[in-house]
């Protein structure tokens, strides 16, 4: 096969990751870090690297790292990559399309009998969504040296720690300082994207650079309430903590739809107990997710619902608990990586628009730690988190081809 077919082939691999065994469900994707579906998933690509001539390797936090040397065995590398896991009942291509794509930049790479200068490494990263442990991107946190902030204690649904987890897995939680890697040995990081969002669609573009990536703040909110006979209670005489709960669901909302226009507030899930139909639920918890283009604007949207929250529950009198689980600055992407794709889709007579990505990726935790950037990809309707997430063979082609000028124009930057 050569060049062209290869990005078209790295859209039909995600697909094939989309099924058994690969999804813990038979009938939608769903892959959540340190599964079998993990595994499976994981040793798959391994094996399509192992083909490509790529040296394999797995880090403590169930990283898979493949490496092609450059012409100088042992230098720094360009690291493409991307994460593996998903959310529940997912598209197939929010995240693994990355993963996908710089593994076909190494196949065409190795197929031309060429290397570059430098290593050129891919990275798959297991928990960019954390949908098992509720704290994302511990995977590409601990690859950057935020050890402090990846809590091996925190448990899934089932009770299952972190810790536990990873040594289910094969892992030694004991080491995963090791998984740190030294500033010197990464020149640079790319992550190729899907956008989950409209903007390139609607611009008529199949690529486009990212300037930037929102900020996130992430929240459990819990009310204590007084549970009660359905029938024999007054409602005035009632401390409903779903009801208090609700009444913050249309807060946040308000608030941020009130906010400036880069401000997004979702709540995500709820529950409520003792969850009987007859029964006032006497506790109630929900996440609200908080994101916004500038730290300020975030945080100030975040102000605002953490106060309408106190009041809904003094006015209802009920108890509440509000814990910040995560919290992820905006990220700058580095402006001459952005010049050098720019440049490279320019080849290729793609326009390639700059914009901000609303949604978190591994690229936020690596900004601070090496130069990164990150290529978007079209998908149809702008939908993403979701079955109906769509790309074209073609717009993958397109990213493919930008991927290799990107390898070319930063290796003429390199110094002899």
């Amino acid at each position: 096969m050569g060049v062209i077919g290869l990005g078209a082939r790295a859209e039909a691999r995600c697909r094939e990751l989309s099924r058994p065994p690969y999804s813990e469900d038979p009938n939608a994707l769903t892959r959540t870090y340190l599964t079998p579906p993990h595994r499976a998933a994981m040793d798959r690509i391994a094996g399509w690297m192992r083909e490509t001539g790529m040296s394999i390797r797995e880090d403590e936090a169930a990283t898979l790292v493949g490496r092609l040397e450059g012409t100088k065995p042992g230098s720094p590398a360009l690291v493409f990559g991307s994460h593996i896991d998903s959310v529940r009942d997912a598209g197939c291509y929010d995240g693994p399309l990355g993963v996908m794509l710089a593994l076909a930049c190494v196949e065409a790479i190795a197929a031309a009998g060429r290397r570059p200068p430098f290593a050129i490494e891919i990275v798959a990263f297991g928990d960019e969504e954390g949908s098992r442990f509720q704290t994302s991107m511990n995977a590409s946190r601990a690859f950057v040296g935020r050890l402090a902030e990846v809590k091996l204690d925190v448990r899934d649904r089932d009770g299952t720690t972190l810790a536990d987890a990873l040594t289910a897995f094969g892992r030694d939680p004991t080491r995963i300082a090791s998984v740190t890697r030294e500033r010197s040995s990464v020149l640079a990081f790319v992550e190729p994207h899907i956008e989950q969002g409209p903007v390139l669609e609607t611009a008529g573009a199949a690529l486009g650079v990212v300037t930037s990536i929102a900020g996130q703040w992430r929240l459990k909110v819990r009310f204590a309430g007084r549970a009660g006979h359905a029938g024999t209670t007054p409602m005035h005489l009632r401390a409903d903590a779903l009801a208090a709960a609700a009444e913050a669901v249309l807060a946040a909302e308000r608030i941020a739809t009130e906010g400036p226009a880069d401000l997004v507030a979702t709540v995500g899930q709820v529950a409520a107990k003792p969850g009987a139909p007859n029964v006032i639920p006497g506790h109630a918890e929900i996440t609200i997710d908080v994101r916004a283009g500038t730290d300020p604007v975030r945080d100030e949207g975040l102000r605002q619902i953490e106060a309408a929250i106190a009041e809904i529950a003094m006015q209802r009198g009920v108890k509440v608990e509000v814990e910040r689980v995560q919290n992820l600055p905006a990220a700058r992407m580095d402006a001459r990586l952005q010049g050098l794709l720019k440049r490279a889709a320019e080849k290729f007579g793609h326009a390639a628009p700059e914009l901000v990505s609303g949604a978190g990726h591994d690229a936020m935790m690596l900004a601070d730690f090496a130069p990164t950037a990150m290529l978007f990809i079209r998908c149809a309707g702008g939908i993403s988190h979701n079955p109906a997430e769509s790309v074209t063979p073609e717009d993958c082609e397109a990213a493919l081809g930008v991927l290799l000028a990107f390898v070319d124009v930063f290796a003429a930057e390199q110094p002899e």
